[in-house]
């Protein structure tokens, strides 16, 4: 049932692009190290940036699991679930990296979200994924659940903080400068929102 793909084009980059939700999975390289899954959401925040990598927006929270894992190790998996439609799993397994807002690339990046208010969300990296493998399977136990829109909370909540407030809020969280097993999590403070 599943099949392997060399590239990310046609029937699944469309799919990927529609989607309302993925899920991001991330580890330690510690046999005994807290293993993260993520669910993101907010249409427009991810992309395809070519047949071979993907990228999404890191918005404020109260942890920095994947920031982490990725600064270690770079492994990361990135799924995609048809909840509506013909069923389907798409699968982008790879390496991955955090983009901050003082790396060279992130005006060029951030050219791939256009719909996107990063003043919004307390934007803090773009992961940007080079894919190894690429997989979709059929998805048939998949439930049918319905997109109804994307929650207003996480904006609300973030759109009243500048890069300071930000970075406070950053700091008085537990597992954002270090994750949960104490790895070096989000560089804090957080360099300035580069202007547009």
């Amino acid at each position: 049932m599943g099949k392997t793909h060399e590239r990310i084009e046609g029937r699944l980059r469309t799919f990927i692009e529609q989607q309302p939700l993925f899920f991001t999975a991330t580890a330690p390289l510690s046999a005994d190290g807290t293993i993260n899954l993520s669910p993101k959401g907010l249409r427009g925040s991810w992309a395809v940036l070519d047949a071979h990598t993907v990228a999404y927006l890191d918005f404020a929270g109260s942890n920095a699991e994947t920031i982490a894992h990725l600064r270690e190790n770079g492994r990361i998996t990135l799924m995609w679930c048809a909840f509506e439609g013909p069923p389907n799993i798409v699968r982008v397994h790879g390496r991955g990296e955090p983009v901050f807002r003082d790396d060279a690339r992130w005006r060029e990046l951030m050219g791939h979200f256009p719909d996107i208010d990063p003043t919004v969300h307390g934007l803090r990296a773009i992961i940007v994924v080079r894919a190894d493998l690429i997989r979709d399977t059929c998805g048939y136990a998949v439930p049918f659940m319905s997109y109804d829109a994307d929650r207003d909370l996480h904006g609300q909540r973030f759109a009243r903080e500048d890069d300071a407030s930000l970075s406070d809020y950053f700091a008085g969280k537990d597992h954002v400068a270090h994750s949960i097993d104490g790895l070096p999590g989000l560089p804090l403070p957080l360099p300035p929102t580069p202007a547009s």
